[in-house]
């Protein structure tokens, strides 16, 4: 997007490939995307015909290399090169990195006006640190993050245990279940889950990805139709979570399974959303699959040369092989440490307003910290709002407002999701929400008959394909005016 604004872009990526969570590099096996490929993608390049509906992590990694190819974006990559460190001499306005090629073991120095941070709400694997590590090591015992699981082989003919319940901890399940000697799921808390085909026909999408379904979820701030689903006494949002809960649990045969969670439905939308992984409830119905609900791996052991997990009930697991799909941490390793504090809280919450742009360091910006159930499409929206911003066509509200905002925000988004929000990094549920926000800062938007229609049908990325148009359109504007001033002066 800010190439096509006549930006000299450079961009570093650590992995081999394009892609992030969806590299060769980071990819477990049973990776499809939440929700389905006519959502998932960028407003002026759909899925290639022949894809699945949910396309797999390497159809994903595909489409992102096609998507660099045909607008001829790998001159601007080094791929295979990771930032190390970045800091900011504010008296020159200048950013100076220094970044590792690790192929060719080379220590590179770049120097450029503008950074824009977009190492992703999912930056590094959190594995929890286990007592007895080393005695589950020395008996042949693995522990591994999701994000380092190959392929199913590491898991074949082994005892495995899961460590886990959100998406990946479930897809990783049900994908090594095929292969494994034993497949155990440990969840400290369950997660509602959301089955794509709702009633066994209803495609998930027209529930969630449509701004009826956003509208189910109260928002910080009720607007228009929104308020009419949170009417005091009728409510008709909550009766209609109420009413998906009642059909997830029975599709799933929750109850006799022992697996109906705790909590309210309205909690399937923190950080993210969990879709029920296709066949990991019918193979706990067989028992190729255990999941120990409440529990919690307590430390490791080895006893008669096997490896063992020990749970917080003293119970303890045959666990050749650990997988956990224990999250990821949201930071920015790179920066200065002196910068880092500036852009975060006490609790290590990005302030970004608009989930973009600090406040207190100049020449930076973020991408990809409005994550979204629309990831490609919200970060499309971010990253036109800031071509906008570097052109002038966003008129910001005082700072002082706006870090009042921020507050606001990151405080509401912590209670909502018991501080499962990314640290401020995800939007979710409210995708529209945040992209209508930007599109007013920009004064830009979709017809009214567009938006008409996404109260009932899915949002469609294709809607939002004009406006980098019209905003060149307007940049096109704008220069001819400041040359026929500058002439006239």
């Amino acid at each position: 997007m800010l190439s096509r604004f006549g930006y000299d872009i450079e961009v570093f990526e650590r992995c081999d490939d394009v892609g992030g969570v969806w590299s060769a590099s980071r990819r477990y096996p049973g990776l499809r995307t939440q929700n389905g490929k006519a959502t998932y993608a960028f407003s002026d390049f759909p899925f290639p015909r022949g894809v699945a509906e949910w396309p797999t992590g390497e159809q994903v990694q595909a489409y992102l290399s096609a998507y660099v190819e045909r607008f001829g974006l790998a001159p601007r990559l080094r791929l295979g090169t990771e930032v190390v460190a970045a800091d900011l001499d504010e008296a020159a306005g200048m950013w100076a990195s220094q970044s590792v090629n690790a192929a060719r073991g080379e220590l590179v120095r770049s120097s450029f006006e503008h950074l824009v941070v977009a190492n992703g709400v999912y930056c590094d694997p959190f594995v929890p640190t286990f007592e007895g590590a080393d005695q589950h090591a020395s008996a042949g015992g693995q522990v591994v993050h999701t994000s380092e699981l190959r392929d199913l082989e590491t898991a074949r003919d082994r005892d495995v245990v899961v460590v886990g319940y959100g998406k990946s901890a479930c897809d990783v399940a049900e994908a090594v279940s095929e292969v494994a000697a034993s497949t155990t799921v440990v969840a400290r808390q369950l997660l509602w889950k959301v089955p794509r085909h709702v009633g066994g026909i209803l495609n998930y999408k027209y529930l969630v990805l449509t701004r009826l379904g956003e509208a189910l979820f109260r928002s910080p701030e009720l607007r228009g139709p929104d308020r009419l689903l949170h009417v005091r006494g009728l409510e008709p949002g909550p009766r209609m979570l109420s009413a998906l809960r009642a059909i997830a649990t029975r599709q799933d045969r929750l109850g006799e399974l022992g697996l109906v969670p705790d909590g309210p439905f309205e909690e399937i939308a923190r950080s993210t959303v969990s879709m029920t992984t296709d066949r990991f409830f019918a193979k706990v119905r067989r028992g190729k699959i255990a999941v120990c609900r409440d529990a919690e791996v307590a430390g490791l052991h080895a006893a008669g040369g096997r490896p063992l997990a020990e749970l917080a009930d003293g119970s303890r697991l045959p666990a050749d092989l650990i997988v956990c799909g224990t999250g990821h941490r949201q930071h920015v390793p790179f920066l200065a440490q002196p910068l880092q504090r500036r852009i975060t809280d006490t609790c290590g919450n990005f302030k970004l307003y608009r989930q973009t742009l600090p406040l207190s360091v100049p020449n930076l910006t973020f991408a990809g910290y409005n994550s979204s159930f629309l990831c490609p499409l919200s970060a499309e929206i971010g990253a036109l709002w800031v071509a906008a911003l570097g052109m002038g066509s966003i008129e910001l509200p005082p700072t002082d407002e706006m870090r009042v905002r921020v507050r606001q925000r990151l405080r509401w988004s912590e209670e909502r999701t018991q501080g499962r929000h990314a640290h401020g990094g995800s939007v979710i549920p409210f995708s529209m929400h945040s992209i209508d926000e930007m599109l007013n800062d920009i004064g830009l938007d979709i017809s009214r008959f567009t938006r008409l229609r996404q109260w009932l049908l899915p949002i469609a990325p294709t809607a939002y394909r004009s406006l980098e148009k019209r905003l060149l359109e307007r940049r096109g504007t704008l220069e001819t005016l400041e040359h026929n001033s500058l002439a006239a002066g």
